[in-house]
């Protein structure tokens, strides 16, 4: 699948390194095809990890895919630099009276504190508001599922003894779904967090359906019946060396974290970690653009004339 990127975006010369297919604006404007049109929240502190990883995650379907990076403007980034926000990012002001076909809102560290107590929680609580009306369905991943389940249905997420961090294996609960359409019965995929959300909680709900979980892990994929809202409370876009890379941080600091679960071989830490759940993300990451992006998505998206949806900041 051709993704359609700005050309100097640091991602694209890795996603080229890959055989990964991209395309920049001026290859793409002179196609007769209406790209799938993406905006993508990006939370993580390392931002150009994650464009990376997503833009991966989201490249195997035949669709064509244009994809928006949007910025908060009630946070400062600490680690990623304002010329990269700025060249490659937009303000939630710039997009308010558009629609998207999908949307992704990332995980982020800030999930030891209180929802309410993040400096960003309002603009983020306008913008979950804003996309049940301007997106067609919208993913959640790690503390941004728990931030959705959390502003959308009011569920709680709670602090687990110690932080969970490794590759998990998760049951397939219902197979018949188009989400997860082509996994296994068992598949594994990465954790890294310190909270969760409850399968009790999850399941008052009848109108959330939960799809995998794991003995060690918990929930793991859960979905609104029609689609519109995706919940993943794991990293399946994750890259093989992205757990080393936080567990080595986390000795440096002095942390004293443990060896992530099911992750080196022989447990060393300084050993290559096997990569397992790249197929599952790909297939994911596919469904989720295929089934619940593509085939439920208006051809015309409209933009509005009279503002969106809440207060401009």
């Amino acid at each position: 699948m051709p993704i359609k990127i700005q050309k100097d975006l640091p991602a694209r010369a890795v996603l080229e390194s890959e055989n990964i297919f991209v395309m920049d604006e001026d290859r793409a404007l002179s196609q007769d095809i209406r790209p799938l049109e993406i905006l993508i929240l990006n939370l993580m502190p390392v931002k150009e990890d994650t464009e990376t990883q997503l833009l991966r995650a989201l490249s195997n379907t035949p669709l064509q895919i244009d994809c928006t990076f949007l910025m908060l403007s009630t946070h400062k980034s600490k680690n990623t630099s304002a010329s990269h926000l700025n060249k490659f990012y937009v303000p939630f002001s710039d997009i308010r009276r558009k629609k998207y076909d999908g949307m992704i809102i990332t995980g982020a560290p800030v999930e030891m504190m209180e929802f309410e107590e993040v400096n960003y929680w309002q603009e983020l609580s306008m913008i979950m508001e804003w996309s049940k009306t301007h997106v067609t369905s919208t993913l959640h991943i790690c503390w941004g599922a728990q931030a959705g389940l959390y502003y959308h249905f009011g569920i709680q997420k709670y602090k687990r003894e110690k932080k969970l961090s490794g590759i998990y294996r998760h049951h397939i609960l219902d197979r018949k779904v188009p989400l997860v359409r082509g996994l296994d019965d068992y598949v594994m995929a990465p954790h890294s967090r310190y909270t969760e959300v409850r399968k009790k909680d999850v399941a008052a709900h009848r109108e959330l359906k939960i799809l995998a979980e794991s003995r060690e892990a918990g929930l793991f994929l859960i979905m609104k019946t029609d689609g519109s809202q995706i919940f993943i409370q794991g990293h399946p876009e994750y890259d093989r060396m992205t757990l080393n890379n936080e567990y080595h941080r986390d000795v440096a600091k002095g942390l004293n974290p443990e060896i992530p679960c099911n992750y080196y071989e022989d447990n060393d830490p300084f050993s290559m970690p096997v990569l397992c759940w790249r197929n599952t993300s790909n297939t994911l990451y596919s469904n989720w653009l295929n089934f619940y992006v593509y085939q439920e998505t208006p051809y015309i998206l409209a933009e509005e004339e009279h503002g969106g949806e809440g207060q401009p900041l």
